[in-house]
């Protein structure tokens, strides 16, 4: 089995006002961003990141130069970018809900729905357990849940499994076809 493990990037504006973002390609808030570094654990894995700003910055902030995997990139909001789910919520009504209701199947309009997220990371995740090579990335809160969902088997239609900090890193085990298990949730990225 081979070791990936995955980090969100740090917050950017839109976090910090609850928008989903996205394709949206916005840096980092500076001035409130954590002063972290990796933890030993992860030392000599091999780095990717997705190819959206935040993540490439969260990046070089860990004092890494990744590899640049486009398969990383967030889940496509479309149309719901730059919106609060409070207030999609609040404009949509039922038809939210239902789409809520969907689970892996919720799909914004011009968007791309978990499952498609998932299908489009398995041939990476694959290509790692290929490699045999320990891994990271820095990337999205979309990408880390779909993963879990992967390893867990959670449809995404009620709450996480498991509860997910955002400022950690999230390791798993991928075996020879590159499904996921759980290893360790929630290893604490070390403030400098």
């Amino acid at each position: 089995m081979t070791l990936l493990a995955l980090v969100r990037h740090m917050p950017t504006e839109w976090n910090a006002a609850g928008r989903l973002q996205g394709r949206e390609d916005l840096p980092l808030l500076m001035e409130t961003a954590p002063e972290w570094r990796v933890p030993a654990e992860l030392n000599g894995f091999l780095w990717l990141s997705s190819p959206l700003r935040r993540a490439v910055d969260t990046a070089h902030r860990l004092g890494i130069e990744p590899v640049i995997e486009p398969r990383l990139a967030e889940m496509g909001w479309g149309a719901w970018e730059g919106q609060t789910l409070a207030g999609l919520r609040a404009r949509l009504g039922t038809e939210m809900a239902m789409a809520e209701a969907a689970g892996l199947d919720l799909r914004p309009p011009g968007g791309e729905s978990p499952r498609e997220v998932q299908a489009r990371i398995m041939p990476l995740l694959a290509g790692i357990a290929r490699s045999g090579k320990p891994t990271a990335a820095i990337t999205h809160k979309g990408v880390i849940r779909a993963v879990l969902s992967l390893a867990t088997g959670w449809d995404m239609r009620d709450k996480p499994p498991h509860r997910l900090s955002w400022s950690a890193a999230h390791l798993f085990r991928l075996d020879a076809a590159g499904r996921p298990v759980v290893a360790r949730l929630n290893l604490p990225l070390e403030p400098m």
